[in-house]
């Protein structure tokens, strides 16, 4: 139907007779010629219409945005005065000697190319009219391109591609199941994966050395900006690698992919940080190096003040008091201050103390604040020297529980960041090593594996079980901006130290024999040291094209509710194919009827 793709058109088809089909993006009647621009995946080309060729000018005249046309034509030169030099083939112009109509369309729900802000809900209900705007077009487009250079690079490193079941076991993961019935096996459901955790650790364990896999996930858990109930990984596991060549080989691999779709240069070598050292400095695991704000402690310098707010936490082993400078900030309004406390309050805390340091060689004169009357001399001269701050800075505190204090100072951290423009480079990367192996769950007294309960303690059988809370795992997060976008760790490959774990984690020997038993038993054939790492697919796309959502890379993404307005998905089933299941559905408390 077509010799050309609209957007491949130049001056070296000048002359030559050609076939293009696409969309009708623009139609203008200038003076009795019609000017089509058509548009396809490749782009636009700019199609005249002279009304001396009566049968296709009246065909032309008819036509209107996203018509569905196969035009047949001649390719010249634009006239002196009208390049495009913006398009590819702006130079050019094809002279119309046929047009056929494939299709009409009704007016689209929305402009295909605008700066008017459209409803998510309305875009995505009308997703393959959304997916039609060049910039989504484009994005599509560097998935694509990541996808193909990612496995390039894993089939050049001898990794082989496997597929894993969709329909398997549930297994506790850290966020709940999507749940399937099975009609074959009565009373009985498969799971959809979390992840491929078990069945890659399995591939080691059969010889296969280096697997890959561009695979789909599913977790039904609370929805944010980064995260949907289905989303796609690039899984990898490998034998015979320690985590430092794991995480050379995966750098080697993220700067390729770098500099071969959007042509950045990332470093040479990616830093690596420790948990403690990042949660300390900036009060997340997954922090943003652009943003040059710090955490610092001086819950010492706070321990004998008579602020209670201070003191309290300063005197707490689970309580922090931190400072936060940020540079010639003393210019913010009350009214600025107000609204950045109402934001950290999301986050637990109970307020946001701060002091203008509006004159440093003035001393006590010269600072600004309700607070400090509540503390002598030397223990602000104290804060300001740990802090380094200068005339014209502002010092934020948090002081509460520990976790309360990192949460809400991270994020303001970030808010900060964002909001001052203070960011500093492009691009970021850091490796986050040396996490706990477990937290302590306070509710339910028990720990709970920070990352899986398949990752390996960087210490003895004995001492994990001397001091749980004191283990640090192998585990390594590779974070870029402020996001994680790739998490894994060395595995556990032998019995007794993955008994051990299900153990501290108060999975007992007969649940770990139901839920795990299969594991357990493959872990006694010779299991290979191993490891590997899973890469958010969906979230480099998001940073590589400057996304604020994965929802805007992926082509058919659900809502914040796990809804797909497009097909109307969930729904319910009827009466016989719950019967067939054996499937019962019990209305909900205080609900008239079951949506």
């Amino acid at each position: 139907m077509r010799t050309h793709k609209c957007g491949d058109l130049n001056t070296q088809q000048l002359g030559e007779t050609v076939s293009i089909c696409g969309w009708v993006h623009r139609r203008r009647d200038h003076g009795g010629v019609i000017f089509i621009d058509l548009r396809d995946r490749a782009g636009l080309v700019q199609v005249v219409i002279d009304p001396d060729v009566e049968n296709i000018f009246s065909i032309a005249e008819q036509v209107r945005s996203e018509y569905v046309l196969q035009i047949t034509g001649i390719v010249r030169d634009r006239p002196q005065g009208t390049v495009n030099s913006n398009m590819h083939s702006g130079a050019i112009e094809i002279l119309a000697k046929d047009i056929v109509v494939l299709n009409e369309s009704e007016t689209p729900p929305f402009p295909i190319e605008s700066d008017i802000e459209v409803n998510e809900e309305l875009r995505l209900r009308y997703r393959y009219i959304d997916l039609r705007r060049t910039a989504m077009q484009e994005k599509m487009k560097v998935r694509r391109d990541v996808t193909r250079v990612l496995r390039n690079f894993l089939d050049d490193n001898e990794f082989f591609e496997i597929e894993t079941p969709y329909l398997t076991k549930a297994t506790p993961e850290g966020a709940r199941d999507y749940i399937v019935p099975s009609r074959t096996h009565e009373n009985s459901f498969f799971a959809l994966p979390q992840s491929p955790q078990l069945y890659k650790q399995m591939l080691m364990i059969a010889g296969m050395d280096r697997y890959y896999q561009v695979v789909r996930c599913f977790r039904d858990e609370d929805l944010r900006a980064d995260r949907q109930p289905e989303f796609t990984q690039l899984d990898i596991e490998t034998s015979f690698m320690d985590e430092n060549e794991i995480m050379t080989v995966m750098e080697e691999m993220i700067r390729q992919l770098f500099a071969k779709v959007i042509n950045v240069e990332l470093d040479a070598q990616f830093p690596r940080m420790s948990y403690q050292e990042a949660v300390s400095r900036f009060g997340v695991d997954r922090p943003d190096l652009r943003i040059p704000l710090e955490l610092v402690d001086i819950a010492d310098d706070m321990k004998s003040v008579d602020f209670k707010v201070f003191s309290a936490p300063a005197n707490d082993p689970k309580g922090r008091v931190v400072a936060m400078r940020v540079p010639l900030a003393g210019d913010l309004s009350r009214k600025d201050i107000d609204e950045l406390t109402k934001f950290v309050s999301i986050y637990g805390a109970k307020g946001l103390a701060y002091i203008k340091v509006n004159d440093l060689a003035a001393g006590l004169d010269g600072l600004q604040s309700p607070i400090v009357k509540f503390a002598p001399k030397e223990v602000w001269d104290s804060v300001l020297a740990k802090t380094g701050a200068q005339t014209g800075d502002l010092i934020f505190f948090g002081a509460d529980k520990a976790s309360i204090v990192n949460e809400a100072m991270g994020a303001l951290r970030v808010k900060l960041g964002q909001d001052l423009n203070l960011l500093q480079g492009e691009w970021k990367p850091v490796w986050i090593v040396d996490f706990p192996m477990f937290d302590w769950d306070e509710k339910s007294g028990r720990f709970n594996a920070i990352h899986h309960p398949f990752t390996a303690p960087s210490c003895s059988v004995e001492d994990l079980v001397a001091n749980p809370g004191a283990a640090l795992s192998r585990a390594y997060d590779l974070v870029l901006n402020g996001t994680e976008v790739g998490g894994g760790s060395i595995r556990i490959n032998r019995t007794s130290m993955q008994q051990t774990v299900f153990e501290i984690l108060g999975i007992g020997e007969e649940e770990a024999r139901e839920k795990f038993g299969f594991l357990l038993d493959a872990l006694k054939y010779g299991a290979p040291p191993h490891g590997g790492l899973a890469f958010g697919l969906d979230r480099l796309v998001m940073l590589m094209t400057g996304s604020s959502s994965i929802r805007d890379v992926i082509a058919f993404p659900k809502t914040q509710s796990a809804a797909c307005p497009l097909v109307n998905a969930p729904a319910v089933v009827t009466d016989e194919q719950l019967k067939e299941l054996g499937i019962r559905l019990i209305k909900p408390a205080g609900k008239e009827k079951l949506n």
